[in-house]
């Protein structure tokens, strides 16, 4: 038998001793390893093959007006979620849950039974709270009631196509709600359990619930006193003419911030699924394009100032009915002509023939330059999806026909949102803005400024000499021309009316199908509101600018001026009266007379006498009102002794 030497134990003790070593160096190398650098990983994956998680979505950001006034809002609207396997006896769950949310069993038992480890269905979206606390009340195992909420729009119709709505994962789809969805919508939060294999729940570990963030509350620019009376006005203008369509702006000149929109027809953005999606895909004052009609002729008055190619008071134009120009003979809206007029009562008129004069003496390349400039043919940059940049002729197309056209408003195409900022600039001083909706956006925790917005400065179009010129000019003919529909006493206003012709499928002009608008500022000296109200077709009237839309446009300026608190004055111009339009007349001080001195003012006042006595303590409206003639004076008697 063969001995083996000592030393070669010893060797072999060496190497075993040696690989153990090195083994458990090793193992200790891959723990320390395990533990501290891929430890967290791990546990995180063995967490996440362990847990389920239930969504809570976060509460999107309330929409408030400029003053603070809720017009978009939340209320509570919780969610129904399943987890099958945890559920004990699915044919009575299946039974009761159907109950409380009218489903039939059936398809209560099809959810209750599938095999997947959480379960959401329509039928358990967005329920009431009723509904929810029955639902807590029967106490199943495996059912999840999670806090959710939905969009509630206090005001209905009121700003639909401006604010928008949210879907049922309250998603932004539309305006200002898909517009700004990533600030409006937060984060959500969820609440985890776990579970085994077979998605038991585990007793021994704790819940993890992660709290949504809150999106952010957006305050606009929008002022809710304005925005009432426009609705107000365009729900009339619907039941007067039965319109095609309609639609309003107003707008501080001085910033671009948007103070009033809306469109008709116009729907229930809680109940956007009811109407058609041509009902509020078109917001109206962004997306539809039209000639402007004589509205546009404010460019052309600007420019020819500008260019100080025409003295209103000096120059001097006969105007015969119409114009030849390349062969084509320009007919004015009167027949027979306005005759021999100054170039203020040109504008006062709204003389197409003499407004072809001035878009000659400028000519294509300085006509066009100032229509760039003004912002026409390109979008404003306003913060609403949808908005339409309008068609102009190419420069290289243009010969004496278009230009002539183009002077008077018709062969171009612009949208009511570029009429209402070029309008603006030419006003304001000279200065073009960029239109916006948002004024900030508010943390609605700490009710802290997150961001705040700035009027948008684009360029000088024209100085403010000019512009003062063009105020001057555009209250004439509210005062004195085709505008006197839309005067407003105690306020100096100014406007142009519109009447532009439809185009119909066949390209040629519609007959008796107008669009008529007009666009009104005040007060003249110092614009605080610039309002433009269009009305596509109406009906059972005649269809001019000065008949339909300006007295709307006096309705909206009067009423939103009284609301911003800006003062009555009585230092404009004084309006020329035409048959059958009658003056206003001053309501007198009443207070203190006898009722047998009241037969002195009744022959241009109507009388209603409240109260017993003789004497007059008090009377509406207040001495000092001017109303039209004929109107009602109410007035409150009693005897002064008792």
């Amino acid at each position: 038998m063969k001995r083996v030497s000592n030393v070669t134990i010893r060797r072999r003790i060496v190497t075993v001793f040696l690989f153990a070593t090195i083994l458990f160096v090793a193992t200790i190398f891959r723990l320390g390893y395990v533990q501290f650098i891929t430890g967290a990983e791990l546990t995180e994956r063995a967490q996440a093959s362990w847990s389920r998680d239930i969504h809570f979505e976060a509460e999107r950001g309330k929409i408030l007006d400029k003053h603070g006034e809720v017009l978009v809002e939340n209320v509570s609207a919780p969610t129904v979620m399943l987890v099958p396997r945890q559920i004990n006896n699915q044919d009575l769950v299946a039974d009761k849950l159907g109950q409380v949310l009218n489903v039939s069993k059936e398809k209560m038992l099809e959810y209750a039974t599938k095999n997947t480890s959480i379960v959401r269905f329509n039928e358990g979206r967005k329920i009431s709270e009723e509904q929810a606390l029955a639902i807590q009340t029967l106490g199943f195992d495996g059912v999840y009631i999670a806090k959710d909420t939905k969009r509630h729009y206090p005001n209905d119709q009121y700003l639909a196509h401006v604010l928008g709505f949210s879907g049922i994962d309250n998603q932004g789809l539309m305006g200002l709600e898909l517009y700004y969805d990533n600030y409006l919508r937060g984060e959500r939060g969820s609440l985890s359990f776990y579970s085994d294999a077979k998605g038991r729940r585990l007793p021994d570990l704790a819940d993890t619930y992660e709290a949504p963030v809150d999106g952010l509350d957006l305050q606009l620019t929008i002022d809710a006193s304005v925005q009432t009376i426009i609705e107000r006005e365009l729900d009339i203008a619907e039941a007067t003419y039965d319109p095609d369509g309609a639609l309003a702006i107003a707008v501080d000149p001085k910033t671009g911030s948007v103070l009033g929109m809306s469109s008709r027809p116009t729907f229930s953005p809680s109940d956007y699924q009811s109407v058609e999606a041509s009902v509020y895909d078109r917001n109206l004052p962004i997306w539809s394009t039209y000639e402007p009609g004589s509205t546009f002729k404010i460019i052309t008055l600007a420019a020819a100032l500008e260019e100080q190619l025409v003295d209103l008071e000096e120059d001097e134009y006969y105007d015969s009915g119409s114009i030849k120009v390349g062969g084509a003979k320009l007919r004015c809206w009167k027949h027979g002509g306005h005759g021999h007029q100054t170039y203020l009562e040109v504008v006062q008129n709204s003389c197409n023939p003499g407004f072809v004069t001035l878009g000659e003496a400028l000519g294509k390349e300085t006509l066009f330059g100032y229509i760039d400039k003004f912002g026409f043919g390109e979008k404003t940059g306003i913060d609403l999806a949808g908005e339409a940049s309008g068609i102009l002729f190419n420069l290289d197309r243009v010969g004496p026909v278009e230009l002539a056209t183009t002077a008077f408003g018709q062969g171009v195409s612009v949208t009511p949102i570029q009429q209402v900022m070029a309008v603006s600039a030419a006003v304001n001083g000279g200065n073009l803005y960029q239109p916006y909706l948002v004024d900030q956006w508010i943390d609605p925790r700490t009710g802290d400024i997150v961001e705040k917005n700035e009027p948008v400065f684009k360029e000088q179009v024209i100085s403010d000499e000019t512009s003062e010129e063009v105020r001057y000019a555009l209250e004439s003919v509210v005062a004195k021309g085709t505008g006197r529909g839309a005067y407003v006493p105690g306020y100096r206003v100014g406007g142009k009316t519109g009447t532009a012709q439809k185009v119909g499928a066949s390209g040629r002009y519609l007959e008796n199908n107008h669009i008529v608008s007009f666009i009104g500022f005040a007060p003249a000296d110092d614009p605080q509101i610039v309002v433009y109200i269009a009305i596509d077709n109406p009906k059972n009237t005649v269809q001019f600018g000065g008949v339909v839309a300006a007295p709307i446009v006096g309705n909206v300026i009067g009423d939103s001026l009284r609301a911003m608190g800006v003062e009555p004055r009585e230092d404009g111009l004084d309006k020329d009266y035409q048959w059958p339009e009658q003056p206003l007349v001053e309501v007198p001080d009443l207070i203190g007379l006898e009722r047998e001195d009241l037969h002195q003012y009744m022959t241009q006042l109507a009388i209603e006498a409240t109260g017993e006595g003789n004497t007059i303590i008090d009377q509406a409206p207040k001495p000092g009102t001017q109303i039209p003639s004929g109107d009602t004076v109410r007035l409150y008697f009693s005897d002064l002794d008792n």
